[in-house]
């Protein structure tokens, strides 16, 4: 007897042509592990389950990575939007009167948000971890953590634009020891759902010292390094006065550039220098809403994945794209590099589909646990209601039209049924771990108590 089968899906299982494609599908699972997909038939054949899931009319796919997300910032959504300078004008006056707690806060509202439209693991990035990783542990999801690392001092915000900051060692070293607490306490927990990285936050932020001291604790802990790299115009100036070099050549002359390097956002690279990211096996974590919103740029991602680079896509932070949605997210990858390409064709939604499963697995070293669906990995799937007026009518003859709503239609209310490791974290739309309104009324407090401190200030 297994714990669980769902059947008579429409089901993408991201192995093979059109999104691996089953119309009458259906999946096995016992524990926290997937044992068999196939179709509906096959598998009753073969399968006696304590609870069934009929999932006629509605899509099973993998759940949705968000391979990169500061979740902290979840009380600063749209302080900083339709502007200039967004980091220092919009989010700086919340980021330097933040506490712990109402980080934690916003943390869990977004880490919710993002339950309930798909996402089941979380590639968190945020300072200090220890503080958030209780609410991944609590809610159920999984996540992929790094605590930020840099050197960057306490009163950064007082130094001029476009001077070069200074570097604080021991600011360095005190993050240092929270990354590595972090890894040591926490990286397995949660039955394995919790699972920890490094996060050097910027070559610009931290000396050549710190960074290949970092690279070289990713290769003992075996992991990966989860890093911002070409960010803009702002890094670039740094890099270069500082070091003569732009990131990526720079990054390259210490031996950075390899398949442990996730390189966030590349806002500022050029066409040679993505090619020589992929080349060398790193990946790149494109975030589509928050660079347009912030920068008004789009991320050369379709030449990193022209030379043969795995891209994964993430939301980055509420600050920055106003919601920790990845239907959003997919939906703005694929319709800005049309723009940007004036070709339809471009990024067709399959891909983008495959960006944020079974690729974004790859990008961030879990594929092989997640990112399908197929026997041996994880539980980690969604069930979606295709019944939803915005998702129907559903066409399979002569063309299939579920992979393109999803990608373009789809807004994230149409998720059902959130199962991450086995569990059954979201029935019916109802998250079954915490007390939804509980953690909007907390986080509405504490935004309340931070701005109304900001505002005595001012």
């Amino acid at each position: 007897m297994i714990s669980l089968l769902i059947k008579n899906a429409w089901l993408l299982t991201m192995k093979g042509k059109n999104a691996g494609f089953v119309e009458n599908g259906a999946v096995a699972i016992d524990g926290d592990q997937i044992l068999d997909v196939g179709t509906t038939k096959e598998l009753e054949s073969r399968w006696n389950a304590r609870k069934t899931i009929d999932a006629t009319g509605k899509a099973v796919l993998p759940g949705l990575i968000d391979a990169h997300i500061h979740t902290g910032m979840g009380l600063y959504r749209g302080v900083a939007q339709d502007m200039n300078n967004w980091l220092q004008k919009g989010v700086g006056p919340f980021f330097n009167n933040i506490t712990g707690e109402e980080a934690a806060a916003g943390s869990m509202l977004n880490i919710l948000e993002g339950i309930k439209a798909g996402t089941t693991t979380f590639c968190d990035y945020d300072y200090p971890m220890t503080l958030i990783v209780e609410n991944h542990h609590r809610i159920g999801v999984r996540a992929r953590l790094a605590s930020t690392v840099n050197e960057l001092p306490s009163d950064l915000h007082r130094i001029k634009v476009g001077e070069v900051y200074p570097l604080d060692e021991s600011s360095g070293r005190n993050k240092l020891k929270e990354a590595t607490r972090l890894m040591d306490e926490w990286h397995g927990k949660g039955n394995g759902r919790i699972t920890c990285i490094l996060g050097p936050q910027g070559a610009d932020m931290m000396s050549r010292n710190l960074l290949l001291e970092m690279k070289d604790m990713a290769e003992n802990y075996d992991t990966k390094l989860h890093m911002h790299v070409a960010q803009g115009d702002r890094e670039t100036g740094q890099m270069m006065k500082r070091f003569g070099m732009r990131t990526i050549e720079y990054l390259d002359s210490i031996g950075y550039l390899d398949e442990r390097l996730m390189a966030v956002h590349l806002t500022d690279a050029e066409e040679n220098e993505v090619k020589l990211l992929a080349e060398k096996g790193a990946s790149m974590i494109h975030c589509p809403g928050s660079i347009g919103l912030i920068d008004g740029i789009v991320p050369p991602v379709m030449a990193f994945m022209d030379a043969g680079g795995n891209a994964a896509i993430g939301s980055d932070q509420a600050p920055g794209n106003n919601c920790s949605n990845m239907f959003n997210e997919m939906k703005s990858a694929a319709v800005f590099n049309k723009i940007k390409a004036a070709d339809p064709t471009v990024m067709p939604a399959e891909k983008v589909l495959r960006m944020a499963t079974i690729e974004a697995a790859k990008a961030i070293g879990l594929e092989k646990e997640v990112g399908s669906l197929e026997a041996g990995k994880k539980a980690d799937l969604i069930i979606i209601n295709m019944k939803e007026p915005g998702l129907s009518p559903v066409i399979l003859e002569s063309v299939n039209n579920i992979i393109p709503n999803l990608v373009y239609a789809a807004r994230g209310h149409e998720v059902e049924t959130s199962i991450i490791n086995g569990d059954i974290v979201m029935e019916n739309r109802q998250v079954k771990t915490v007390n939804e309104e509980e953690v909007v009324n907390q986080a509405q407090s504490a935004a309340e108590a931070l701005s109304g401190r900001i505002k005595k200030q001012q």
